[in-house]
């Protein structure tokens, strides 16, 4: 395994609690760290090893194999802008990959800011990354497995219950394993649940997607937390298949078979350990591909696309027509 220098910029809980955990425990890693706050990069280096670097152009003399930028998403466009003026090698983002409102709160503008982001990336020759964790469950390696291995005919039809913790993450498994929305119609609730950045009105929505199949979506702040945070429902020609909550529960039910099919966790093991696991596969799979030379698992343009559907989707709410996706929101 060869040497892997990598720069971590926000150094908040996400950092403390997901990433750094991990990746200090591998032998290849050397860690720099940078925050607004130098007292939180200071921890970190205490904590987990490392360096504390005092400014951006600090932590990029360093020439990190990879930047990883864990700011809150309201600050994340600003920040990556900062960073690509140093010709950084690679860019790996938390998600979603631009909100300014929040993710709860996700705008047109955040688009198309996403966009000349990318552009200007791609425009430099720096590789862009993103953690979407939740493809890295493994009822979604199972999933892949089985549309892989066994007949389940096309996609017919998907719902999705979803609180917006999860939002961006389902919106990205949606496409995952669905592909391309085309078209979106939606409505806005009127009533505010929720706090914080996590605060806003339902949206509910009604989707075409790229094969032919139709859905619906609702997110939402005012499920239970306690509770299932989200519930997808994929129904194939020969399956019907659901998923349920973090890495809790995958069935399968098919056409050809009497019976019905469960993964779910064993008593002694909770959403949070999944939780936590996938973080770990995530990166595990990215830093692979570092050494390799290879492209990374989850590419920054999947955030992109992410984003493109939930700037289709509030523009629908606003203007209370249904939105052509891919012409009104052009990725390239």
């Amino acid at each position: 395994m060869r040497p892997l220098k990598i720069a971590i910029i926000g150094t908040g809980s996400v950092a403390k609690n997901n990433y750094l955990p991990f990746l200090s425990r591998q032998e290849q890693v050397s860690l720099s760290y940078f925050s607004r706050t130098k007292a939180k990069a200071e921890a970190c280096q205490q904590k987990f090893g490392g360096k504390a670097c005092d400014s951006l152009a600090d932590l990029m003399a360093d020439q990190p194999d990879s930047v990883l930028l864990l700011t809150n998403e309201d600050q994340r466009y600003d920040v990556a802008c900062q960073v690509l003026e140093f010709n950084p090698k690679r860019l790996f983002m938390e998600k979603p990959l631009h909100a300014r409102l929040g993710q709860a709160q996700v705008t047109e503008n955040d688009f198309f800011e996403a966009c000349e982001l990318m552009r200007r990336a791609e425009q430099q020759g720096v590789e862009t990354a993103m953690m979407f964790n939740y493809r890295f469950f493994e009822v979604s390696a199972k999933l892949r497995e089985v549309l892989a291995g066994r007949n389940t005919g096309p996609l017919r039809q998907a719902t999705l219950y979803v609180n917006y913790a999860c939002w961006s993450h389902c919106l990205d498994l949606l496409q995952h394993f669905g592909g391309d929305v085309t078209t979106v119609q939606a409505l806005n609730g009127s009533v505010s649940y929720g706090s914080g950045r996590q605060q806003g009105t339902d949206l509910a929505a009604a989707f075409l997607l790229a094969n032919g199949a139709t859905g619906t979506v609702l997110g939402t702040s005012g499920s239970l937390f306690k509770l299932s945070l989200y519930h997808l429902i994929l129904n194939f020609e020969h399956a019907m298949i659901v998923i349920d909550d973090l890495d809790s529960r995958l069935e399968l039910n098919f056409d050809n078979s009497n019976y019905r099919e469960s993964y779910s966790l064993q008593p002694n093991f909770s959403r949070w350990n999944q939780y936590a696991s996938s973080f770990e596969k995530a990166l595990a799979a990215y830093l692979q591909s570092l050494e390799q030379n290879a492209p990374p698992p989850v590419p920054g343009r999947a955030g992109l696309a992410e984003l493109q559907l939930e700037a289709a989707l509030r523009r629908s709410a606003r203007l209370q027509a249904a939105v052509n996706v891919q012409q009104d929101f052009p990725m390239s």
